[in-house]
């Protein structure tokens, strides 16, 4: 059988891997448009049971990646000028760079073929595969080329958001909010190594409109960001890294293949940055398109069958939370009209995952806070 793959990040990478493991006789290629040490973006983040899946089917592959990982239990909000810990809530992170590197190599040693600094610019050039797999991201040609027939909807959230790195660490994952005379800013913060940590800056379509954003170059919307956010950034710089203002793609498909073509990752869906999950997501998709394939290794459309009934439940399942979350960030800054408890209680339970019993078994030094403060109000 013959592969190939569009896209080298962790979806492609991955793919190849796990196809190459359960297929040893499969011909694997992953064409990656930039060369092997290019990357956008810092960090990584996955919650404390995002790997768990990992260790159940690749046990060689986890402990690469969690020899590299930074981790903490708590979330720490900062508004209003008080600091909420909510406890119990583990994430780690890692070097985007770091991760691609580790996956770069599992997919060599199980015998793929990587092709960098290619761009496929029309699918014609892959006809000669028995599978196309698009693992090229939001802006996927593989799903762009076949778009009626995957029946594609992108709806693009209002808020505008930059990635930007930040030369400090961070001790939580932290979550600060601030409402100023230009507007409302919300940065998403948390370390990827001991020196280093993501600062995503989110602010909404007003804020955006009257400070100027969209008039700014790269360098001068950093400065903009590191002034708004001085105080948690003690001296430390923000870092640039096509750090370009955007508005979130929230993508669905009703179809998951097209004939041989077939969507992964944020290919087939987008995860808000909010819930920590879209590379999970690329990672498990892999993995079952891999084992569906290994279980019909001579009927491409069964394997692809097999793939989307299975995953598909689960992945709605994550990506309706994915939206809840999304849409309370959408409108952060009406929540800032909250008292901070009332709003961190508000933000804890934005995706509809967290039931009042769980969070007080899950988060019992601030389910105590809250209730303090709800007596004392």
């Amino acid at each position: 059988m013959m592969i190939k793959i569009l896209g080298g990040g962790p979806a492609g990478l991955y793919a190849a891997y796990c196809i190459r493991r359960q297929l040893p006789d499969a011909d694997v290629t992953v064409y990656e448009q930039n060369d092997a040490h290019t990357t956008f973006g810092f960090g990584v983040v996955f919650s404390d049971q995002a790997l768990e899946f990992l260790g159940a089917g690749d046990s060689e592959t986890l402990p690469l990646i969690t020899a590299g990982l930074e981790r903490w239990s708590d979330i720490e909000l900062r508004l209003q000028g008080q600091r909420i810990r909510i406890d119990g809530v583990g994430f780690t992170a890692i070097a985007r760079l770091r991760l691609l590197e580790i996956l770069r190599q599992r997919a060599l040693s199980a015998g793929a073929k990587l092709i960098d600094s290619h761009v496929v610019r029309d699918l014609a050039e892959l006809d000669d595969a028995d599978l196309v797999i698009g693992a090229d991201g939001v802006n996927s040609l593989v799903r762009k080329t076949h778009e009626a027939e995957f029946g594609t909807e992108i709806t693009l959230l209002n808020n505008r958001f930059a990635w930007f790195g930040a030369t400090r660490p961070f001790d939580y994952l932290t979550q600060t909010f601030k409402q100023l005379a230009q507007g409302s800013f919300n940065a998403h913060h948390y370390r990827y190594t001991p020196t280093m940590s993501t600062f995503l800056v989110e602010v909404d379509a007003r804020t955006f409109e009257r400070v100027g954003f969209e008039r700014m170059t790269e360098d001068q919307s950093r400065a903009y960001c590191e002034d708004v956010f001085a105080e948690e950034l003690e001296g430390a710089r923000l870092v640039t890294n096509k750090s370009l203002w955007r508005r979130f793609p929230v993508i669905r498909n009703r179809r998951w293949s097209v004939r041989n073509r077939v969507l992964v990752g944020d290919a087939l869906r987008t995860a808000h940055f909010s819930i920590g999950s879209g590379t999970r997501l690329a990672l498990e998709d892999v993995q079952a398109l891999a084992h569906a394939l290994a279980n019909h290794p001579r009927s491409v459309q069964d394997a692809l069958a097999q793939f989307e009934a299975q995953r598909r439940p689960v992945v709605d399942k994550l990506a309706g939370a994915a939206t809840r979350s999304a849409t309370w960030y959408d409108n952060f800054a009406e929540h800032l009209k909250l008292p901070a408890w009332e709003f961190a209680m508000h933000y804890i339970g934005r995706s509809g995952r967290v039931d009042t019993e769980r969070l007080r078994a899950m988060s019992p030094r601030f389910v105590a806070g809250y209730e303090a403060w709800r007596e004392a109000a």
